[in-house]
């Protein structure tokens, strides 16, 4: 249940003004569909979330334990710094218009999965499954971190998203994560 709870905090104050994000907002006000934009971008979450956290199983598997051990540490500390380095969205009006024929759903999920490749979220996702050794609940907490951030931000659009304190969330979110690999650094020197 850990894996679940951290996986979801994590993900959804990690998410928040994050360029995935942005581009639900995008998405939003492009489309003006809400429920098959957060359909797909459920769905897009899902699948790019099963395969980073895979990734994070193959990992444990691969590496020993110790160097593991430290590769996990380093990198929460590293996605800690990373929170701090603000979003923006790189024209995605553009491919919001290329994709746009294909219809709300699948311009949806397309451009979601792709946006998410690589993001902070994303790797985070790596690197919380390989943390729990727990595939599903891993999955299911980033997913509902994802949905957490995403969903509102496409039903309310940008009017309250703008309201929200960008800055003190993504301190948080960065405190959280150099907490864990801190953390990590110390339970392995005393464990």
């Amino acid at each position: 249940m850990d894996a679940f709870l951290i996986s979801t905090g994590l993900v959804a104050l990690a998410e928040m003004g994050d360029k995935t994000q942005l581009l639900a907002l995008l998405l939003a006000a492009k489309f003006r569909k809400p429920i098959p934009i957060i359909l797909a971008i459920l769905i897009a979450t899902l699948v790019n979330h099963a395969l980073a956290a895979a990734v994070g199983q193959w990992l444990t598997a691969l590496v020993p334990v110790q160097v593991m051990h430290w590769i996990l540490a380093l990198s929460f500390i590293a996605m800690g710094a990373w929170m701090l380095i603000p979003d923006k969205l790189d024209d995605e009006s553009g491919s919001v218009n290329r994709w746009q024929k294909y219809g709300v759903f699948a311009t949806t999920f397309i451009l979601f999965f792709l946006a998410e490749m690589g993001d902070k979220t994303q790797i985070a996702t790596v690197a919380l499954s390989a943390r729990f050794d727990d595939f599903i609940f891993v999955v299911m907490g980033t997913t509902a971190g994802m949905m957490l951030a995403n969903a509102p931000a496409v039903i309310i659009g940008d009017k309250m998203a703008n309201r929200l304190p960008i800055a003190l969330i993504h301190k948080i979110a960065a405190a959280i994560f150099f907490i864990l690999g801190v953390a990590m650094i110390v339970q392995f020197y005393l464990g």
